[in-house]
């Protein structure tokens, strides 16, 4: 089955098909550095984390370029309003962004532009977009002229004549439409020398002169929140496709729905806004994450603290999935001749795994995908349960598609990065202690036996006694 993706461009979905395969140019806007960011925010990079985990996953090589803005009007604004240097701000929120993607174990990216540190090929840019007709030097600044650009629109399906577009009235302008390019310079604010007279880049510009720079003048993935599909992604392909005469200049372009409070759009500018700092110091970083996962990533994703604790809840389940298998694999046995049940399980999980690669096929269906994930823990519990000599080889399948599943989502490190690691002489000590405390009970030394069950649940390893002996599992 080929793996089919959204393109909001088309507004249907298509069969992703790489420009230079296995390579894969992927292009994600990234945050305006003037505060903290917030829980939208890590929405937007989680979902195209787990995009870029699949595509690699399916052994495509992904090279992500992600910018910050670190010159704007809100940056300026807070500069001033503080009194601190824009640099001094911007890296700041910069390194602050960057430590909570971390938490959230959000991939790095090749390459992080700054817009202040490729002046030079932006206004090599514009200049181009100036002699080929499509931009205009004003008493404001640069613009371009939309009208010029036939295609305007076919992104967001804003027609010219619609009111939302004529915002800002503004005189330096031809059309009310145009759009800034390069604003010239105000008493006190950062600025440049230009052909055109001091000054910086307006926003649009920046991602077209970055992305074309590392990317090429056409790349694969083009990604954003859905508030960037009008104006700014839809600007960005027509300065682009000016510049470069190519079309289209994205392939496939991706967008994320909004994370919402009572149904509104979270916010900076309505107030309704959690950071990430602030959840981060209330929840495991990895529950934030597998929350921000289990809505389909363009679907609006109600933010709740009731949605965090079933969460969390739900995760720990998993959790305990893993470590009883873990437990059970340690008396299990290679059996040459399998029965009923196991041939059963096996079928199961077989066909559960090849159902959660159709749905993360399917435009990376995240909810569809869980649902196979919860379906496969619900039937290894089961069979580690009712069957009392268990496969080997039927556990080690299981794990092995929890392991997969972890590495997509980013989750499960506290189970393959510290359960797995155990070296064997600490499994061995284990299994010794529980077989001193075995000889105790039968010796009808209860309180000393008791002991070293409460010990060892001290240090994370919970004991449980069944019919089939003593097993043992970490404590998560």
């Amino acid at each position: 089955m080929p793996m089919k993706i959204y393109n909001t461009l088309t507004k249907k979905k298509e069969e992703f098909i790489p420009l230079e395969k296995p390579i894969v140019k992927m292009y994600i806007c990234g945050p305006t550095v003037y505060d903290e960011a917030h829980l939208g925010h890590g929405r937007t990079y989680v979902a195209f984390d787990l995009i870029r985990r699949y595509l690699e996953h399916r052994n495509y090589i992904v090279r992500l370029v992600m910018n910050f803005t670190d010159i704007d009007d809100k940056i300026i604004d807070r500069s001033k309003r503080e009194g601190v240097p824009i640099e001094g701000l911007t890296n700041k929120y910069i390194r602050s962004f960057l430590k909570d993607m971390e938490k959230l174990k959000v991939k790095g990216a090749d390459i992080y532009p700054r817009v202040s540190e490729h002046i030079d090929d932006i206004i090599e840019f514009i200049d181009i977009l100036i002699k080929k007709g499509y931009a205009y030097v004003s008493k404001g600044g640069v613009y371009f002229h939309v009208k010029k650009f036939k295609d305007y629109g076919k992104l967001s399906n804003v027609k010219l004549d619609e009111e939302k577009i004529h915002r800002v009235e503004d005189p330096n302008k031809r059309d009310p439409a145009d759009f800034a390019l390069w604003k010239f310079a105000k008493p006190g604010e950062p600025s440049w020398d230009s052909p055109w007279g001091k000054g910086r880049p307006a926003w649009h510009i920046e991602c077209s002169a970055m992305a074309i720079k590392y990317l090429g003048e056409c790349f694969d993935i083009h990604g954003g929140g859905s508030d960037l599909i009008f104006p700014h992604h839809e600007n960005e392909i027509a300065q682009s496709e000016a510049y470069t005469g190519k079309s289209p200049w994205v392939k496939y372009w991706i967008h994320t729905g909004f994370v919402t409070v009572d149904d509104e759009k979270m916010s900076k500018s309505l107030g309704n806004f959690v950071t990430l700092k602030e959840i981060l110091r209330r929840y495991d970083p990895e529950v934030v994450r597998f929350f921000l996962l289990q809505r389909h990533y363009r679907s609006p994703l109600e933010y709740s603290e009731e949605g965090l604790k079933d969460t969390m809840n739900t995760l720990e389940r998993l959790y305990n999935t893993l470590e009883n298998i873990d437990a059970v694999l340690r008396d299990s046995e290679i059996k040459y001749k399998l029965e009923r049940e196991d041939r059963e399980t096996l079928n199961t999980l077989t066909d559960l795994w090849m159902k959660f690669y159709s749905a993360m096929d399917d435009d990376f269906n995240t909810p569809e995908a869980l649902k196979y994930v919860f379906e496969v823990s619900s039937c290894i519990n089961r069979y580690m349960t009712a069957s009392n000599r268990p496969n080997r080889s039927t556990l080690l399948l299981a794990r092995d598609f929890f392991k997969i599943v972890g590495e997509i989502f980013g989750i499960f490190d506290k189970y393959y990065g510290s359960s797995q690691s155990e070296d064997e002489e600490f499994k061995h000590l284990v299994d010794i202690l529980i077989d001193i405390r075995n000889k105790l009970r039968k010796e009808k030394n209860f309180p000393l036996a008791d002991e070293i069950r409460d010990k060892l649940k001290k240090i994370g390893i919970q004991l449980e006694d069944t019919p089939k002996g003593t097993l043992w599992k970490r404590v998560v």
